[in-house]
């Protein structure tokens, strides 16, 4: 039975993201994995790193039970909006606090490289945005999908890692949205 993690970075649970996000998880329950959904905008929790790396801050039992999870997963899929070419506060001050040295990865000591300690792990990135997808690419290079699979789960050791892009939704109706929910649920039936 695959351990799935899925992580919904919007903040309302009333948008097109949460519907994603809850569909995958129907359709990888189905399916008999060992899914759990995490809507990061329910979490209570400080955002705020604010002391950087210089001072740790304690974890909130949101947090805590959040990177278990992380830990315990086989499979990450990440469920956020573009906005502004990047991903909602929410989900970066959930990156930022959980995502540590010391938990997700460890600089070596005199050494410009790194422990990873995620390894091992596979994830998956659903992206809504209000453009086409080959505008986002090729007129700003992906920020957000950069910035998840390169900067943050490459960096702690996710290497294998692919992007669903639900696009234009802006210009989409009622009928668009229920083929989007239901491309994402046979992903989630597919585990992938």
């Amino acid at each position: 039975m695959k351990k799935i993690l899925i992580i919904n970075g919007h903040p309302s649970l009333k948008s097109l993201n949460s519907a994603l996000a809850e569909s995958y998880f129907k359709g990888a329950k189905e399916s008999g994995a060992d899914v759990e959904l995490i809507n990061i905008g329910e979490l209570n929790f400080n955002p705020n790193l604010q002391n950087g790396y210089q001072k740790r801050m304690d974890w909130e039992p949101d947090l805590q039970h959040a990177w278990k999870s992380i830990e315990k997963a086989e499979h990450l899929v990440w469920v956020h909006p573009v906005w502004w070419g990047g991903f909602p506060a929410i989900m970066k001050g959930f990156i930022d606090r959980v995502f540590l040295p010391g938990v997700a990865f460890q600089y070596r000591k005199n050494s410009v490289w790194w422990d990873k300690y995620l390894k091992g792990k596979t994830a998956r990135i659903i992206t809504t945005l209000d453009q086409p997808q080959w505008y986002y690419r090729l007129f700003y290079g992906n920020p957000s999908i950069n910035q998840l699979k390169k900067s943050i789960l490459a960096f702690c050791g996710i290497k294998r890692v692919k992007t669903t892009f639900i696009e234009f939704v802006k210009k989409s109706d009622l009928n668009q949205r229920k083929k989007w929910i239901q491309k994402i649920y046979t992903l989630g039936i597919k585990q992938k």
